[in-house]
């Protein structure tokens, strides 16, 4: 885990890399962890954001759940990376493998059922890796309709954090589950778009997720090599929210079209 302060002001502007010293000395990290080469942590600002930052080799991942559009690396996501440079946290996965050692399957088993039990999104993660079924789109955008619903008052002001949907979208695509996949980006567009009205602030936030979704939307279909008529199935998906009243991001959905048939037809 080898990150220097110059490193990390590359990664962002001046600007940024400024306010992110001043989060780091002001003490707004919380609850940082280490698992092998994955860095959480909680950050406060305008509200409490999350940071992740996936070191692999010479590259390093970083993603935060605050609304931020600039270039590079946000604020909450340097003070965090200057943190690690400055005194890289405790490797957890060392202790886990320990003891993974030494427990048996019968006790390894009971305790995965319980922490199922207890936590959804923990579940949905682990249905989407081993299970062989998965939640219709339906059942996707109510769960996010729920989030722009517990953030409402009376509209919603702040960057709601998909991350978790996204997250469950990969681990599909990870087994070639692209239809299982789709769905998930699918729900994600279809409900944000039917949403967008509620919306009053981090615009750039919510644009960038519909486009997130509609790119991940596109791969998973192209992935599995449709026939025509299972192609225009899906493209039509994609018209159907760009002519729905009110046409808010019709353009966005024309453009995500126009791309998904160019490259069906370069195929």
């Amino acid at each position: 885990m080898n990150i220097d302060k110059k490193t990390i002001r590359n990664r962002s502007t001046d600007a940024v890399f400024e306010r992110g010293t001043n989060y780091r000395d002001e003490g707004r990290i919380q609850l940082l962890d280490r698992f092998g080469d994955l860095v959480t942590a909680a950050v406060s600002g305008s509200n409490l954001y999350d940071v992740t930052v996936e070191f692999g080799g010479r590259s390093i991942d970083t993603r935060c759940t605050c609304p931020y559009d600039g270039s590079g690396d946000c604020k909450h996501v340097v003070a965090v990376l200057l943190d690690i440079a400055a005194d890289p946290p405790q490797d957890e996965s060392e202790r886990v493998e320990a003891v993974l050692d030494d427990v048996s399957a019968d006790d390894l088993r009971e305790f995965v059922r319980d922490a199922l039990a207890e936590h959804t999104e923990l579940r949905e993660q682990f249905l989407a890796r081993f299970g062989d079924d998965h939640k219709s789109v339906d059942e996707y955008r109510e769960e996010i309709a729920q989030l722009f619903e517990q953030q409402a008052d009376p509209t919603v002001f702040e960057a709601i954090d998909f991350s978790r949907f996204f997250e469950i979208a990969e681990q599909y695509r990870d087994r070639d589950r692209y239809l299982a996949a789709a769905t998930i980006y699918r729900a994600v567009f279809e409900e944000v778009d039917e949403k967008y009205n509620w919306i009053d602030g981090a615009y750039d936030h919510y644009a960038r997720i519909m486009q997130r979704a509609l790119d991940g939307y596109a791969d998973c279909v192209l992935a599995t090599d449709p026939s025509p008529e299972k192609f225009d199935t899906d493209a039509g998906v994609l018209e159907a929210r760009a002519t729905a009243e009110p046409r808010i991001n019709d353009e966005q959905f024309w453009r995500a079209l126009d791309d998904l048939e160019d490259r069906y037809e370069e195929r």
